[in-house]
């Protein structure tokens, strides 16, 4: 086996210098893959280059192929293109995603890759030692309930063995089902909502969404560039756009469809009442590209075999 850990960066280019060598350590303890390791680094304007540079010459005698991917074009710049573009140029069987900000366990690959051995399964999700606001908390299994017209989701109980998604920055997928589901969607780029679409993808498509949680990792959140990068309203915005996007490409049943729109005018009274700008901004941008959307979606679709309703009743608690 053969197991691709992809890092796609932006502007974390001390996040690079602390974490890398740890994930080195990570990956020499575990004998039973090849490795390689693919920083995928997105337009950053940090010391990035310089130190993934400096990473690949000091480890040039090391087991482990380290190959680097650097996009200098801004219109080519988002999540999702980032670590599609690392996928494409990767060569395992397994693709292991890690943001920059997301520092592994020493033995956390011992529990993660056998999950692999069921054929059924498309991917497998750490458990997180998430630091938010100096805030700890263990994280990393996803549970949702269809609610006022919207796929709200949330954290679950760690103890559970399955998950609604597996973190686009601390899980490992089935590189052969990733291609067969086209990877990320480059809709929701720049950021948000990618990695449950491709998980809700995988689970209405016949495949299984494991959660690990004796794989750990720490992720620390206030250190990660999106915070750093945009306003609390760009992400908020950004957050309201994607889940409009979510469910105009997934859901199927027409009951929740129905609900979506039925529910529609009370969320946009809500939101001009408390004066709530972001929701607004959201639902108008995702309007603006309904025709990729459609074209998603009718392309999507073909591969669904699984019900909303079957799906969300497995992770409505």
């Amino acid at each position: 086996m053969k197991i691709s850990i992809i890092i796609p960066n932006y502007n974390g280019g001390h996040l690079l210098a602390v974490n890398l060598p740890k994930l080195v350590s990570a990956v020499n303890a575990y004998k039973d893959a090849d490795f390689e390791i693919i920083i995928s680094d997105d337009v950053s304007t940090d010391n990035s280059e310089d130190v993934i540079t400096r990473f690949k010459k000091n480890n040039e005698e090391n087991d482990i192929a380290i190959k680097t991917n650097f996009n200098r074009n801004i219109k080519d710049s988002g999540f999702s293109k980032n670590v599609n573009r690392g996928v494409a140029i990767s060569t395992g069987d397994i693709i292991l995603l890690l943001n920059s900000d997301v520092i592994p366990e020493k033995d956390f690959l011992l529990s993660l890759i056998p999950h692999f051995q069921k054929v059924k399964v498309f991917a497998v999700a750490c458990m997180e030692e998430s630091i938010e606001d100096k805030e700890k908390d263990l994280r990393g299994r996803g549970i949702g309930k269809w609610e006022k017209g919207f796929l709200v989701h949330s954290g679950g109980d760690v103890n559970g063995d399955k998950t609604l998604w597996a973190s686009g920055g601390s899980s490992a997928f089935r590189k052969s089902i990733w291609q067969e589901l086209g990877g990320l969607d480059i809709l929701y780029n720049p950021f948000y909502w990618e990695d449950i679409d491709l998980s809700y993808r995988a689970w209405k498509s016949g495949y299984e969404v494991d959660f690990e949680k004796d794989s750990i990792v720490k992720h620390e959140h206030d250190k990660g560039a999106i915070r750093n990068s945009y306003s609390k309203q760009e992400i908020t915005s950004i957050a309201y756009r994607n889940q409009f996007i979510f469910v105009w490409k997934n859901i199927t049943d027409k009951k929740l469809l129905f609900s979506h729109i039925y529910w529609l005018p009370y969320h946009f009274a809500m939101a001009i009442k408390s004066k709530n700008t972001a929701l607004l901004s959201g639902f108008f941008n995702a309007f603006v590209l309904l025709p990729k959307i459609i074209q998603s979606r009718l392309k999507t679709k073909q591969k669904f075999i699984l019900s909303d309703k079957k799906l969300l009743d497995q992770f409505h608690v």
